[in-house]
């Protein structure tokens, strides 16, 4: 009989951009041709799409609860836009503060037990606005948001799942929210 493979879920950890902003920018991200915007709200991502084995899940959120508690809120504020052009075809909107608490927190989610991600670049929080479309449509975002500024307080991250039996198209569904510096 032959052996097969635990389930797995996809699971990915991020901030969500608050309105009036996350509707702005992920309206900007579809405008240029970007097929993620249907899927992917405007978000910092703290844990990249990642495959975990479905039974760890329960011990992850654990281990995230702990990461929640020891984060106290803190501010982001966006400005200006960047690329990774030419390694990648992405434009981003800039974080200005806020770096080295999203840097923390993703190094600490990282570490849970169950999580085996290689990621090919360094961690870099922003937030993605046109991914993998034609380079006018990459400059043309670029230039539009060149001037976009926000500040917002940031009380909580989300894990995400992602349902793999739809080949991994659909949109991703919360799982669950976790408030920084919660005490319960």
């Amino acid at each position: 009989m032959p052996q097969t493979d635990p389930p797995t879920t996809r699971i990915g950890v991020a901030i969500d951009i608050p309105e009036p902003w996350g509707t702005a920018l992920t309206r900007r991200r579809a405008e240029a041709g970007d097929p993620q915007a249907a899927y992917t709200p405007a978000h910092v991502t703290l844990l990249g799409p990642t495959e975990v084995a479905t039974e760890a899940l329960p011990a992850i959120e654990k281990h995230l609860d702990a990461v929640a508690t020891a984060q106290e809120p803190f501010t982001v504020h966006l400005r200006g836009t960047g690329t990774f052009r030419p390694i990648t075809e992405v434009v981003f909107v800039t974080l200005a503060a806020g770096i080295s608490e999203c840097e923390l927190l993703a190094a600490a989610i990282a570490a849970a037990e169950g999580i085996d991600r290689d990621s090919r670049f360094p961690y870099h929080p922003h937030v993605t606005v046109a991914q993998d479309v034609p380079g006018a449509a990459l400059d043309a975002v670029f230039d539009d948001l060149a001037e976009f500024e926000a500040r917002f307080e940031v009380p909580a991250f989300t894990l995400f799942s992602h349902d793999l039996s739809d080949g991994g198209d659909g949109p991703w569904r919360r799982r669950r929210d976790y408030v920084l510096g919660d005490l319960r």
